[in-house]
C-alpha cells in the first residue's frame, strides 16, 4: 500500500514539474539558469525514482547468485544513493559548508541529518529507501516554488519600475549619437524620439509630446509637454521628437532616485520580520536538542527503568521525522517575500515605500494630518469672481495685472493668467511694491492701487468687505474704491470622496494644517469633512502641531502626515510616516519622506493604507498557519504518529502554501 502511495505522489511531483516548465515558463518569459538546472534535476530524479520502483526484485536476487551474496543488495543502494545525490547533493553541500562556518543551524542542516538518517536506518533494516530519497525531493520543489516566486517577485517590481534608460541621444556632426547617461553633463541638449525613454531630467527647448507617465505614477492617461515645460526621467515620449537641454545629472535624475529608493526597500525591515529572524536563530537549535532528546531518552529510559528493549530504530526515526517537520522554511521564506511582493504592487500603483518597516506601520495609521496647499487644493490659485463698482470687469483685471505685471508671487501669475492677454509693460510706469500689502502704480496716467484691505486703509479708501472665502485683491484707481478680485486656490476634484474612504477605512481623525487665514481654512475643512483644522500655521508651528497630535493620540495607532514634499520635510520626518504626495520630480519628497506617493490624487493615499493592510493580513495569515501546522505535526511526529510524509507536508507543503499566499500580494490593482 505505501509503495503505491509513493508511486502516486513521484507521478504527481512529475506531471507538477512538466506543467511548471512548459506552462509557467513560457507565460513568464522563461525561469533563470538555476531554475531551469533545478528542474532538471527533478525530472531526473523523480524520473529515476519511478523507475526504481517497477524493477523486480528478483532483479536483485539475480545479481546474489552471480556476483556473491548481498551484491543485489549493495548495488539496489548504489541506485538509490545515485538518485539522493542528483536531487540532494547541494544541500549537502550547503550543511557542510554551515558546519564549518560554525553555523550548522539551518534548514540545510536539518534535511541532510534527517534524509541521511533515514538512509542509515533503511541500509541497518534493509528497508525502504524511498521515504528519504522522496523528502529531499519534495524539499526542493519547494525550494524551486520559493526561488520562482521570488523571482517572479522581482520581475514584477523590475518591469513596473523599468524605467532605467540604457542610452540618451545626442547630436554630433549633425548625427544623433547613443551615449551613457552618466557621460550626460548638465546643460546639454538630448533629443528623445518617439517611443524612447527620457534619460535625465530637463526642460524642453523644442517640440511637444504626450508623455507616457505610467510608470512612474500608475496612471494611464498621457501628460502633454511642450517648449518651457520641465520633463523627468522616466517618460515616455510617446508621439514627438523633444529637445531637451537637462537640469541635472544622471545620478541626481528622478529615475536613480526612484530606483535607488525600490532596491534599497528591503534593507529596512518591520518588525514582523524581525520577529521571524530572531524566532529561527532560536527556534533552529532548539528543535535540534529536542529531536536529540527524542532519539536518546526514551530508549534510555526504557533500558534503565523499565527493563524492555530500547527500540533505538523507532525513536531515531520519530527524532529524524521530528526534524523535517521542524523545518522554519514556510516562515523565514514567506514573510519577507510577502513585504517583497506588497512593496512591488504598490510600486505598480504609484506608491514607492522605502521599507517594509513603513509598509507596517502605514497598515497601522489611525491619525492623518493633511498639509492644505498641493495636497487637498490644487496649489494653483485661480481668479473665481471680480465684483466692481462703475468699471468693467475687463477693466478690473487688465489694470490689475499690469500693476502686478513685475512680480512672480503666485497671485500675481493667476491676475496675468486671467488676464490672458500678453503684458504691454511700457504702459506701467512708477511700479511701487508695498510689502505683505500690495503694489501702486501708474498706468496709462492714472494712480492704481492693488492689494490688501491694509493697502486701502493706508491710503485711506474706503472699500466693502466681500461675503465669498479666498484671497480679496481690492483695487483703487484715482483714490476712488473701483472692486475687488476673489482669488482661489481650488479643492481638488478627490479630495472630498478621499477623505470619507479614509474614514470608511478606519482612520479615526483627519487634521488639516495650514498657513492661510482662519475664515479659508474653516470653509475647506467643512467642505471636505476634515475633523480638526488648525490655520496660520508657519513651518515650525506645524512641527508643533504634529508633535502635540503625537503626544495626544499616545500608543493608539500611528500618524501620518501627508504634505506635497516641497515645504514641508520637516514634518514628514516628525511623524511616525511622512507621506509625499504629488512628488514626481520632487527631491525634496524622495528625500524626506517615508512613502511617496508619485502622482497629486488624495485617492493614493487610501490606496497605500489598502495595500499595507493586505500585505499585513497576508504576513499574519501565514505566521499562524505555519507555526499552528508546525507544533500540531511536532506533537504527532514525537508520539510516532506522523511518518516522513506527513513531516514533509508540514515542512515544504505548509512552505508552498505559505509563498502562494505571499504572492497574493502582487496583486492591488482592485483595491
Amino acid at each position: 500500500m505505501q509503495n503505491i502511495i509513493v508511486e502516486i505522489l513521484l507521478g504527481i511531483v512529475v506531471v507538477m514539474a512538466v506543467l511548471i516548465l512548459t506552462v509557467i515558463g513560457r507565460k513568464n518569459g522563461g525561469m533563470t539558469k538555476k531554475q531551469k538546472k533545478m528542474m532538471i534535476r527533478i525530472l531526473i530524479a523523480s524520473a529515476a525514482l519511478l523507475g526504481l520502483q517497477f524493477l523486480p526484485a528478483e532483479l536483485f536476487d539475480t545479481f546474489d547468485r552471480i556476483l556473491f551474496k548481498s551484491a543485489g543488495r549493495i548495488i539496489r543502494l548504489i541506485l538509490y544513493l545515485a538518485v539522493y545525490a542528483v536531487i540532494g547533493y547541494d544541500i549537502l553541500i550547503k550543511a557542510w559548508k554551515g558546519i564549518k562556518n560554525l553555523r550548522p543551524f539551518d534548514e540545510c542542516f536539518l534535511m541532510t541529518v534527517a534524509t541521511l538518517g533515514a538512509l542509515a536506518i533503511a541500509v541497518y533494516e534493509n528497508g525502504d529507501y524511498v521515504e528519504s530519497i522522496a523528502v529531499m525531493l519534495f524539499y526542493q520543489i519547494g525550494e524551486w516554488f520559493q526561488g520562482y516566486a521570488v523571482g517572479k517577485s522581482r520581475r514584477n517590481i523590475s518591469s513596473l519600475m523599468d524605467i532605467r534608460p540604457d542610452y540618451a541621444n545626442v547630436e554630433q556632426d549633425g548625427a544623433l549619437v547613443q551615449v551613457d547617461p552618466d557621460e550626460v553633463a548638465i546643460g546639454s541638449i538630448i533629443i528623445v524620439q518617439p517611443g524612447e525613454k527620457i534619460p535625465i531630467d530637463g526642460i524642453i527647448e523644442e517640440g511637444s509630446s504626450s508623455l507616457n507617465t505610467s510608470a512612474l505614477t500608475g496612471e494611464s492617461i498621457p501628460k502633454e509637454a511642450t517648449v518651457g515645460d520641465e520633463v523627468i526621467s522616466g517618460c515616455i515620449s510617446m508621439t514627438g521628437v523633444l529637445k531637451i537641454r537637462t537640469t541635472k545629472e544622471f545620478g541626481e535624475s528622478t529615475v536613480s532616485k526612484i530606483l535607488d529608493l525600490v532596491e534599497n526597500a528591503s534593507s529596512r525591515k518591520s518588525k514582523s520580520e524581525d520577529f521571524i529572524s530572531r524566532f529561527a536563530r532560536i527556534y533552529t537549535p532548539a528543535v535540534c536538542f529536542s529531536a536529540l532528546a527524542l532519539a536518546l531518552i526514551p530508549p534510555l529510559v526504557r533500558i534503565l527503568f523499565l527493563g524492555t528493549d530500547a527500540q533505538w530504530g523507532v525513536w531515531i526515526y520519530r527524532a529524524l521525522t521530528f526534524l523535517v517537520i521542524s523545518c522554519p522554511c514556510a516562515l523565514v521564506i514567506s514573510i519577507p517575500l510577502s513585504f517583497f511582493a506588497g512593496i512591488g504592487g504598490a510600486s505598480q500603483e504609484g506608491v514607492l515605500v522605502k521599507g517594509s518597516n513603513y509598509l507596517e506601520d502605514l497598515s497601522k495609521t489611525k491619525v492623518i494630518v493633511f498639509d492644505k496647499t498641493g495636497t487637498l487644493t490644487q496649489g494653483v490659485f485661480e481668479v473665481s469672481d471680480i465684483h466692481h463698482n462703475e468699471l468693467e470687469r475687463e477693466r478690473i483685471i487688465e489694470y490689475a495685472a499690469l500693476a502686478e505685471s513685475a512680480s512672480s508671487h503666485p497671485i500675481s501669475k493667476s491676475l496675468q493668467r486671467a488676464y490672458g492677454k500678453e503684458i504691454d509693460r511700457s504702459r506701467v510706469i512708477n511700479i511701487k511694491e508695498i510689502s505683505g500689502n500690495g503694489v501702486t502704480a501708474s498706468i496709462d496716467g492714472h494712480q492704481v492701487a492693488v492689494g490688501n484691505d491694509k493697502l486701502m486703509r493706508s491710503l485711506d479708501i474706503f472699500y466693502r468687505d466681500c461675503h465669498m472665502t479666498g484671497t480679496i485683491i481690492h483695487m483703487a484707481i484715482d483714490g476712488e474704491y473701483a472692486g475687488h478680485i476673489v482669488i482661489s486656490d481650488i479643492v481638488k476634484p478627490t479630495s472630498l470622496q478621499a477623505v470619507k474612504e479614509l474614514k470608511r477605512n478606519g482612520i479615526e481623525k483627519t487634521v488639516m494644517l495650514t498657513g492661510d487665514g482662519k475664515k479659508v481654512a474653516d470653509v475647506i475643512a467643512q467642505q471636505l469633512g476634515i475633523d480638526e483644522v488648525y490655520s496660520g500655521l508657519l513651518p515650525a508651528d506645524k512641527v508643533e502641531k504634529v508633535e502635540a497630535l503625537l503626544e495626544s493620540k499616545g500608543s493608539s495607532g500611528k500618524l501620518a502626515f501627508v504634505g506635497d514634499g516641497i515645504n514641508d520635510a520637516p514634518v514628514l520626518s516628525r511623524a511616525d510616516i511622512g507621506i509625499a504626495m504629488g512628488a514626481l520630480g520632487s527631491d525634496a519628497a524622495i528625500e524626506a519622506a517615508d512613502v511617496v506617493l508619485m502622482d497629486d490624487d488624495p485617492k493614493k493615499i487610501v490606496k497605500a493604507i489598502k495595500i499595507s493592510r493586505k500585505c499585513l493580513g497576508i504576513v499574519y495569515q501565514n505566521i499562524v498557519f505555519a507555526l499552528l501546522i508546525k507544533f500540531i505535526c511536532l506533537v504527532l511526529g514525537a508520539f510516532g504518529i506522523a511518518n516522513m510524509y506527513l513531516a514533509i507536508f508540514a515542512d515544504v507543503g505548509v512552505m508552498v502554501l505559505a509563498v502562494l499566499n505571499a504572492m497574493r500580494c502582487l496583486f492591488v490593482k482592485n483595491l
